[in-house]
């Protein structure tokens, strides 16, 4: 696909911008707080291992032509989360390889202040006028409710259950609706 870098998207309260490696501190730290790991598989992760997912995210960009975002708070520029699209040849019934993947993690310590969803609509903005795909996926766990509202309120159905590794989870869907 050739060398493409996330594009900067500005919301009324929030930035998402390419990721750099002078993120690891704050995404380090996001990504060992239990309570932020919880819905994400559940185990923390290392500043080693946070290292190595920062580092994927420059691939997704070259590869797909999409991929994830720091999202940073205008008014401090304190980074509270990651955003955006992926394409990870998971493992899952029913599969979803070649249907961009939405998702989301933010640092607890910011959830239930519509940051997520202020994000969410900025990137699927970006999305549907830039690749118009025309379906886009997310998986959820069932019982991350604040997760379920999110792509509720970006326009995700539930499509049906799913199996990740062998574990539950939901498939949620979102079908392109405007021209393409």
């Amino acid at each position: 696909m050739g060398a493409v870098a996330a594009p900067r998207l500005e919301t009324a309260r929030l930035i998402l911008r390419a990721i750099e490696p002078g993120d690891l501190p704050a995404y380090a730290a996001m990504m060992a707080d239990e309570g932020t790991v919880r819905f994400l598989g559940g185990a923390t992760l290392s500043r080693e291992e946070a290292w190595r997912k920062l580092l994927t995210n420059p691939g997704m960009w070259a590869w797909l032509g999409f991929g994830y975002w720091a999202v940073e708070r205008k008014d401090d520029r304190r980074l509270i989360g990651q955003l955006g699209f992926g394409d990870f040849h998971r493992d899952m019934e029913p599969n979803i390889e070649g249907v961009p993947e939405m998702g989301w993690a933010f640092h607890l310590g910011f959830a239930g202040q519509g940051y997520a969803s202020e994000a969410a609509a900025a990137a699927l903005g970006w999305i549907d006028e830039a690749l118009a795909p025309p379906q886009i996926a997310a998986i959820i766990d069932q019982a991350n409710l604040a997760s379920i509202r999110v792509a509720e309120k970006a326009g995700f159905n539930e499509n049906r259950p799913a199996t990740y590794r062998g574990e539950p989870i939901l498939l949620y869907t979102r079908r392109r609706t405007g021209p393409s």
